[in-house]
This record gives C-alpha cells, structure tokens and sequence, in this order.
C-alpha cells in the first residue's frame, strides 16, 4: 500500500503540472487510505504537500509573467482570514464523536472525509464539464463582495480540508474578475501556496505528531510530479486530460463515500 501511495503522491504533482490544479484533492485520501495516517493529521500534512507543491508550480508562470499580483492580494487576503478561522476555531471544536444515526457513528475523522468525497464530487464535475469560452482580455474587472466572499469560502475549505480549491477558485477569477484562464491558473497556484503555508503553519498543535522525513519524501516526489506534468505538458492536450483526471476523481470520491458509508 505505500508503494501505491508513494506512486499517488507522484500523480498528484503531475496533475498539477499538466492542468494547474485537481491532483491537490487527492492528497488527504492518499495519506488517509495508502499511509493509515489519521483524517485530522492528513489534513496538515496535506497543507504542507499542497503549498510547496503549488509554489514551485507557479513558478514557470511567474516567469512568463502570468500571475495578477493585484488579484493575488484582494482575493487572497479573505482567503487567509478563512483559513485561519478554520483552523483556529471551526475544526478544533468539532468533537470526536458528533452524533449517531441509523446504528452509524459519525466521528470526527469520519465527518471529515464525507465532506471530502462531497468536495471530491464538485471537483470531479467541475473537470468534466465542458468549459465556456473565456475572457481573451488581461484587464481584470473587480467584483469587491462576490471577491471577498469567495476569498473567504475558500479559506474556510482550504483550512477545513486541507485541499488546495483550486476548482473553486479558478472559476471564480475567470466569471467573477474576467481574468484569462492561464493568468488565473498561475494566480490560483499562488494563492493556494499562500493559503496552504498559513495553514500548516497555524497547526502547530500537531507539530509533535508529524513525521517529518515521511512529509518531506511526499512533497519530494509531488514536485518530481510537477517536473514530469510540465514536460508532458507540452506534447498533450490538457483539455482531454483535465477531463480524465475528473473521470477518476468522480471514481475516488464515490468510492471514499462508499466506504466510509458502508464498509466501515
């Protein structure tokens, strides 16, 4: 199962590289279901894999000079605030039996990876469906509260679940600012860093459970990932894959809902 794991952590950055986004959603059930590690842990060792990843992934678009620095700072900022909210006080207060129903036990670590396979779901569709033509031109179009507000969601998910979003916020810089897609997808990249790095960060209290060396080797090969993707990258039509990729996200989430349903 680790070696699956370890070949999963690669896939992971080559989805990054290849589409700018997606693979980040795999990360917790690989930790959770490949590495046994626990759903609450898993979500800041995801944190870590996320941001390091997605840094290093925005790079090749800073360099050709397609990340909105303007709308890194109005859709980012909202975005810290949610995360630190999430992790400060929304996911240390839930406890970790909730409740019960039909004889089934909703535990934390349980209630954590349901909304995940739901998230996983939302991702997996929003890959699938055919995109609509975006905005060609590079100056972008403020919509202050949607901005803020989806900023904010997004830190809420970011440092509830330790996933990137970048599902959420790519769609939301081209429909809400009118941003071309490759400048939203380098701006997405970075803000996920930004936004990963304060969540990790703010999880100090599980400092002293995380295996650092395991940590390192899983965002080790995740940029490995991100080498392959961006080669790749060049010789395959991202638009086909992206649809792939979301085929098999759908398959995991359905899979990670079933069995945390039903093979318990």
């Amino acid at each position: 199962m680790e070696v699956a794991g370890f070949l999963a952590s690669i896939l992971i950055g080559i989805s990054l590289g290849l589409i700018g986004g997606g693979g980040s959603i795999l990360t917790v059930p690989v930790l959770v279901y490949l590495f046994k590690i626990d759903a609450v842990l898993a979500t800041t060792y995801s944190l870590f894999v996320v941001g390091v990843s997605s840094f290093l992934g925005s790079y090749n678009y800073f360099k050709n000079k397609l990340i909105d620095f303007k709308t890194v700072m109005a859709f980012g900022l909202p975005s810290i605030i949610g995360v630190l909210v999430s992790r400060k006080y929304i996911l240390p207060e839930i406890p970790e039996n909730i409740f019960q129903i039909a004889g089934l036990e909703i535990t934390k670590n349980l209630f954590l990876m349901l909304v995940f396979a739901i998230l996983m779901l939302m991702a997996a569709f929003k890959m699938i469906k055919k995109e609509t033509k975006t905005c060609k031109t590079t100056e972008v179009s403020y919509n202050y509260p949607l901005v803020i507000f989806q900023g904010f969601f997004l830190g809420i998910i970011t440092g509830f679940l330790g996933a990137g979003g970048g599902f959420l916020i790519i769609p939301a810089l081209v429909g809400l600012l009118k941003t071309p897609m490759k400048i939203a997808i380098g701006t997405s990249l970075l803000i996920i860093a930004i936004n990963s790095a304060f969540g990790f960060l703010t999880s100090y209290e599980h400092f002293g459970e995380i295996n650092w060396i395991f940590l390192m080797m899983i965002s080790g090969l995740a940029v490995l990932g991100i080498l392959i993707g961006s080669r790749l990258s060049k010789n395959i039509d991202a638009k086909k894959l992206k649809t792939a990729f979301g085929y098999f996200v759908l398959a995991i989430g359905i899979f990670v809902l079933v069995k945390e349903m039903f093979l318990q």
